[in-house]
């Protein structure tokens, strides 16, 4: 069954009291010690507040922090381009990069509230019908926009921009950019629904901390984008690809990605577990970030994982990404609010915004082709359309011919740049000692709480969720609501009790608050073990990150989502920390995207995302390339495929991002 729900999400958590230390011997917590949840913010009345990570999460505090990433250098004191040179450029306004805009912002081209309404005009032209958690026919990016709040952010935005002009403090580059956000982070006066009904009366109270950084610097935010229900599905659902929307979006953050590249948005923030960001990114042809656990503060976020969120951009460029995810950082750990942001290392360089100047900007960077990690390819059993996993076999050779032949020529580009580009071997998945994977999907059994066997990935996530209280603050909200809307948060949300039929609420928070400290610690320790053995791949080899793709062939259409390949252990970066960056690289023969992806140890955002940045300085064609605007149907919604119409009722256990859902459908 769908375990894959997620509390509500009303604000960050400026308002967490003073706690003294608690020496309760209730297993879950440290005795003699302050416990992990009383640093977390609590429910509070019907509207729960979601605004902290586990404390001393899996690789948190406790985890010792690693070097300060390398730092890069460029050749300009400036990042912006010329407002001249953007003037120059013929494409639409809404077709520019965040950067580009910028420069126009920043030199009075053109206005935040301009900007703003020539993104509400495509909006309202090509997104359909609002507030409909279905294939609306149209792109259906943005789930709900506020054009008064939006354009009263952009009217602020305006003021401070022409005060900088006249001499005053000078105004960030973010100031007057658009975004969209996901669903399932809070901003300030818009529902938080997190992909479905259920959450019908959920807003938010205050800004998320990442919304809350990058409005501080002037964002505007025009709404929000739909989510995948409970941010549960990573094929996508309701919007429709950016570049055709009779195919999927991918998912979970589908909204965002979609918006992003369609020019519905300037860029957007996304929520991962595993794959939501990249996913998506990758099926649209974005260029985005997902960040390592506790480099950006999940505050405010409709956990699904706690330990394993994440949030990050989804933008037009790695330049953008960077941009916007410097904003996200920039005020460092948010200790109460998420306190695995304690682990970010000192002096944690900004990202770089400019190439580096000269034929090798790569020289120096050796990139990683992993030989032994693993996809999941579309097959036919029975006469029937399936996928399964292909384990030990060379990942290239499940390619589509089509991206294995960009795959080969992004590796020669790379060597072009002075890259060492090599064949390595990674962590072989399927051994389970702790000489190679102690814990990602590890079928050991480190106790059992009413008959449920605790792995070691459930030791961690069970008791996270208890922390953040995951259950307590979606049945606080539930004794609000009609009783459909209660029934089906109850399902998400229950769990059945040994002998019983029927969920419950207090079973689901039993087996979450019963896990003993013991089994927390190792489960800890093999998931830090299990980092420590890939990086240890990284450096025998001498790799400081691998080349990657997420999406190995053709999209199927929304109808035939269980048809595609792609590589679907998307759980496994979330699992070890480990950043993702992903960036478009060409177009396959029906003029949809194909794109590639960087994935490094924890913390090495800054020279994934430079490498990143050197490669779309060489190669600007795939990025800076627009999806045409689609003849949209005026009244028909597409129809969607038996496998997606069950993911979004819950019924589809093996469409869930769930880590736990997913561990118990290995077991």
């Amino acid at each position: 069954m769908k375990k894959d729900g997620a509390p509500t999400a009303s604000a960050s958590s400026s308002d967490v009291p003073t706690v003294a230390a608690d020496t309760s011997t209730e297993p879950g917590f440290l005795p003699g010690d302050m416990n992990r949840r009383s640093l977390l913010v609590r429910t509070g009345g019907a509207v729960a507040v979601a605004g902290a990570a586990a404390a001393l999460g899996p690789v948190g505090g406790a985890l010792a922090a690693p070097p300060a990433p390398k730092r890069v250098t460029t050749s300009s004191s400036s990042p912006l381009p010329s407002a001249a040179s953007v003037l120059a450029d013929e494409r639409a306004l809404t077709d520019h990069e965040v950067m580009e805009l910028a420069a126009l912002l920043q030199a009075g081209e053109v206005s935040a509230v301009e900007l703003a309404e020539e993104y509400y005009a495509r909006i309202n032209t090509l997104n359909g019908p609002f507030e409909t958690y279905a294939d609306n026919g149209y792109y259906s990016a943005f789930i709900r926009i506020n054009e008064d709040i939006g354009l009263s952010a952009a009217r602020a935005a305006d003021e401070r921009l022409a005060a900088a002009r006249a001499g005053g403090p000078a105004a960030p580059y973010l100031c007057g950019i658009p975004m969209g956000v996901k669903d399932s982070i809070a901003v300030e006066g818009f529902p938080a629904q997190d992909g479905t009904n259920d959450f019908l009366g959920n807003v938010g109270l205050e800004d998320a901390t990442a919304v809350g950084r990058l409005r501080a610097l002037g964002a505007v935010p025009l709404g929000i984008t739909v989510a995948s229900a409970y941010s549960g599905v990573i094929g996508g659902t309701f919007a429709g690809n950016a570049w055709n929307p009779e195919y999927i979006p991918g998912g979970s953050s589908q909204g965002s990605g979609v918006a992003s590249a369609a020019r519905l948005a300037a860029f957007c923030l996304g929520e991962e577990t595993g794959g939501s960001i990249i996913f998506p990114s990758s099926c649209n042809g974005d260029s985005s970030i997902k960040v390592s656990q506790g480099l950006v503060s999940v505050a405010g976020l409709m956990p699904l994982s706690p330990g394993y969120d994440t949030i990050g951009p989804i933008a037009r460029s790695g330049r953008d990404a960077s941009l916007i995810l410097n904003g996200m950082i920039a005020e460092g750990p948010d200790p109460f609010g998420d306190p695995q942001t304690l682990a970010i290392p000192r002096g944690y360089p900004q990202l770089s915004l400019a190439p580096r100047i000269g034929p090798k900007p790569l020289a120096g960077v050796t990139i990683g082709i992993n030989k032994t990690d693993w996809m999941t390819v579309a097959v036919e059993k029975e006469g029937k359309k399936t996928t399964e996993t292909k384990q030990g076999v060379d990942p290239q050779s499940t390619y589509g011919p089509e991206y294995l032949a960009a795959f080969d020529r992004l590796c020669t580009e790379l060597r072009g740049m002075g890259a060492n580009v090599i064949e390595f071997n990674g962590v072989d998945f399927l051994n389970f000692e702790e000489s190679a994977n102690p814990y990602f999907n590890n079928p050991i059994v480190l106790e059992e709480i009413d008959g449920v066997k605790i792995s070691p990935s459930s030791a961690i996530l069970n008791p996270n969720r208890y922390d953040f209280h995951y259950t307590e603050a979606p049945e606080a909200f539930a004794k609000t609501r009609p009783e459909a809307q209660a029934k089906n948060l109850l399902k998400n949300f229950g769990a059945v009790p040994p002998g019983g039929t029927e969920r419950t609420w207090e079973e689901a928070i039993k087996q979450q608050k019963m896990v003993t400290e013991g089994a927390r610690r190792e489960g800890e320790r093999r998931r830090r073990l299990w980092a420590s053995n890939y990086k240890a791949a990284f450096d025998a080899a001498g790799v400081d990150f691998m080349v990657v793709m997420s999406v190995a062939d053709v999209l199927p259409k929304r109808a035939e989502s269980e048809t595609y390949k792609s590589r679907r252990n998307n759980q496994i970066a979330n699992s070890l920390s480990f950043p993702m960056v992903s960036f478009p690289i060409g177009f396959n023969s029906i003029n949809m995207p194909i794109t590639a992806q960087f994935k490094g140890p924890r913390f090495s955002e800054p020279q994934m995302a430079q490498a990143m940045i050197d490669y779309q300085a060489r190669y600007p064609e795939w990025h800076t390339a627009a999806p045409p605007d689609p003849v949209l149907p005026k009244t028909t919604a597409r129809t969607l495929s038996k496998k997606q119409a069950a993911a979004i009722e819950g019924e589809d256990p093996s469409a869930t991002n769930d880590p736990l859902v997913a561990m118990e459908n290995f077991r």
